[in-house]
């Protein structure tokens, strides 16, 4: 994965949400899906690296399938067909107690399409900030047609919250040099948050400070007055054209199939049917 361009990254990532976004279809989603698998293990990530991502990601899934979709049945709305099979007609038992849920066949199946749409675009897009090199961002952007002003809008938006996490540790390593201490147990809640203070304030002050910082930067050099060249250079090779041209393939293969042949509305294979029925 670091052997190819980020522009190639970026397009490839895009036309993948494109691609997943234009259609219901399960099938298509399926294969959309395994190329996204695919895409996500060329990273090479371990799940030490990720977990925190993941784990945003997860709250995501939960609001909007197990909630949203499973519980209430609001996600499905306008794309699943009102009634259809419940999944316990009769009910069931819990605890000692009845239930009645009004899940539907379909509407379990549309979560298992919606699953399969999320992550895909999340296993797409969650490797960036974590193998691509952070001095890249702004000439990637600048490279990919965007202004030179929002291209560097953007990689110090990338860069903001490693950076934050950065001057937080240095932060917590020289107050603990002081004799400060963060895990004592000791003390109710508005104590415990007192004693956050010596690390808040300076790393706010610090952020609001480099901010300025930067700012002054650039308008001394004439930032935004003319366009800009990059220090980190970017270069294409035969493999990023390779995945420029499959991307555009496959975004239009996707197109085609939803919209010329009527395949972006969402169905129900008949399997799935059995695996409920008595």
């Amino acid at each position: 994965m670091d052997h190819i361009d980020p522009r190639a990254r970026f397009i490839f990532s895009f036309a993948l949400l494109f691609s997943a976004t234009a259609t219901w279809n399960p099938n298509i989603l399926f294969v959309i899906f395994l190329i996204a698998i695919i895409w996500y293990s060329m990273g090479r990530l371990t799940w030490k690296e990720t977990k925190v991502g993941w784990f945003m990601i997860s709250i995501l899934l939960f609001t909007m399938i197990v909630v949203n979709t499973i519980i209430t049945g609001g996600g499905a709305g306008g794309v699943v067909p009102p009634g259809g099979q419940l999944v316990w007609p009769n009910g069931f038992e819990l605890f000692g107690k009845h239930f009645t849920f009004g899940l539907t066949v379909e509407r379990l199946w549309f979560a298992v399409s919606q699953l399969m749409r999320i992550l895909s675009i999340s296993l797409a897009f969650i490797m960036i900030p974590y193998t691509m090199d952070s001095r890249a961002y702004g000439a990637t952007f600048s490279k990919l047609g965007l202004p030179d002003g929002l291209a560097y809008t953007m990689e110090l938006s990338f860069r903001f919250i490693p950076t934050l996490a950065r001057n937080f540790q240095v932060t917590l390593d020289a107050q603990r040099a002081r004799g400060f201490e963060l895990d004592g147990r000791k003390g109710n809640i508005l104590h415990k948050i007192r004693r956050i203070a010596p690390l808040l304030i300076p790393v706010t002050m610090n952020a609001i400070v480099s901010s300025e910082d930067i700012a002054n930067a650039m308008d001394l050099r004439g930032f935004g007055q003319s366009k800009r060249t990059w220090l980190h250079e970017l270069i294409f090779h035969w493999w990023d054209w390779v995945l420029i041209v499959f991307s555009v393939i496959m975004l239009a293969t996707v197109l085609v199939l939803a919209f010329r042949f009527n395949m972006r509305l969402f169905s129900v294979p008949q399997w799935w049917y059995g695996l409920f029925s008595k």
